[in-house]
């Protein structure tokens, strides 16, 4: 086809040949083979002169169009196998990751502008079926149950701590700290084990190395639910620091003494299958785990 429009649009053989860098016959047997394709004469030539016919001239007035589909195409599938072009789905615990999902997205975008962005809030139960029936890429949620750890690949991303959540009204409001087995005989509202139950095992263990069990009184799903619970006086709560980024209006947040307790949140994805844009996006999110560290730490302060 480079042949052929190059030949029409300086009507000679040769002419076509040099600016190709290549030589006549070559072009002769380009344009051969695309009449012999098309079964009609393109051109009408003799030893002087090259005339277009009507047929060369409605191909040569789409040959360009159609040239530069094909090398779009090409550039649209070079860039669409290294993660440029495409679309990515990610389902995120909100608790979790409002401290850094929305630059951690903003990073990926401006360095990936064509790939087409969908965030979903889900919690890590939601993320799973989002896995099995392929609607997410990627999950950002806590550690996840063990028996799923063969069909996903996980990866670090920032280590939180746990703190007492009490209502403002709560005769523990004004503490500077506290002493885990002072609350041995509160109303207890901890985050639903299935949604994590890393986390829900942590708490319950670290309760029992202070020599109690705690007084579950409600395990809602969501951490937005757990913070409304406490703050209208429903009960206490032992959770991550990173809740404390949501709305927190009648709630207050007491450092937990001598507790070291890791509470991690990951990145998760398919261990086969891996989206291109989706490898681009783990890429950028593993080489941000110090600044999402950071901004952790800073939360803690």
């Amino acid at each position: 086809m480079k042949s052929f429009i190059a030949v029409a649009r300086l009507k000679s053989f040769s002419a076509a040949a040099r600016e190709l860098h290549t030589v006549q016959p070559a072009v002769s047997r380009h344009i051969a083979a695309l009449e012999y394709e098309l079964g009609t004469a393109l051109f009408i030539r003799n030893t002087r002169e090259v005339h277009i016919t009507a047929a060369g001239l409605q191909l040569f007035n789409d040959a360009s169009a159609l040239l530069k589909q094909a090398e779009d195409t090409v550039i649209r599938t070079r860039k669409a196998a290294n993660g440029e072009l495409g679309s990515l789905k990610i389902g995120y615990l909100p608790s979790a990751c409002l401290t850094f999902i929305p630059d951690l997205v903003q990073r990926f975008h401006r360095q990936y502008p064509q790939v087409e962005i969908s965030l979903f809030e889900m919690t890590a139960s939601e993320q799973l079926a989002a896995f099995q029936n392929e609607k997410i890429d990627i999950g950002i949620s806590r550690p996840l149950p063990t028996e799923q750890q063969t069909l996903l690949d996980s990866q670090l991303l920032y280590t939180d701590h746990l703190t007492l959540v009490v209502s403002s009204q709560h005769p523990l409001s004004g503490a500077a700290y506290i002493q885990l087995e002072h609350i041995s005989q509160e109303e207890v509202i901890l985050f639903h084990r299935e949604e994590a139950v890393g986390l829900f095992d942590n708490i319950i263990n670290l309760c029992q190395q202070h020599h109690f069990s705690p007084n579950i009184v409600a395990q809602p799903k969501h951490m937005q639910t757990l913070l409304t619970m406490v703050a209208a006086g429903l009960g206490i709560a032992i959770a991550p620091m990173c809740v404390s980024r949501l709305f927190t209006q009648g709630c207050r947040f007491i450092p937990i003494q001598g507790d070291s307790t890791e509470v991690l949140t990951q990145i998760h994805y398919r261990n086969n299958q891996l989206l291109p844009t989706a490898k681009a996006f783990i890429d950028i999110a593993l080489e941000s785990v110090p600044f999402i560290q950071h901004g952790a730490q800073l939360q803690d302060c």
